[in-house]
């Protein structure tokens, strides 16, 4: 900038970081309850993804796309009492807040602390479609 002029340089508070994550899947098993070490209850539920076919191979062929599972953990006693009625195969769609944790140098290797993290933590879950009911003899007779 000419003549010594100064360019001002905005900063975001910390209010307008977003990390968000938006899946539509199917839930690959029944949300479930958990409690932690303090006795407050969450529930953890799996989204399912299929990701994109690969490109073909050297000699045309496709391999099968592969599947992306997803554990998302809600700690709203409202969203909980919703979650726990939802069942496995529903379509759904979800936004979460996207948490990285580094893994701890210190922690057994094998262990999961070992490992880079990554926290979904529910924030907004639509069901697009429940799956089909599967009657039992004893519902038919």
């Amino acid at each position: 900038m000419a003549n010594g002029q100064i360019r001002a340089f905005a900063v975001s508070s910390h209010r307008a970081d977003l990390a968000k994550l938006t899946l539509i899947g199917r839930l690959g098993k029944d949300p479930h309850v958990k409690t932690t070490s303090n006795d407050k209850e969450y529930v953890v539920y799996t989204i399912a993804t299929r990701n994109a076919p690969p490109p073909p191979n050297e000699d045309g062929t496709r391999r099968e796309p592969t599947t992306s599972w997803h554990s998302v953990i809600s700690f709203s006693p409202n969203s909980n009492n919703y979650l726990k009625t939802l069942k496995k195969g529903s379509q759904v769609y979800v936004e979460a807040a996207y948490e990285l944790k580094d893994a701890d140098p210190s922690a057994d290797p094998d262990s999961p602390a070992a490992q880079r993290q990554i926290f979904l933590r529910h924030e907004t879950l639509k069901v697009l479609s429940r799956p089909p009911q599967v009657e039992t003899e004893e519902e038919e007779k």
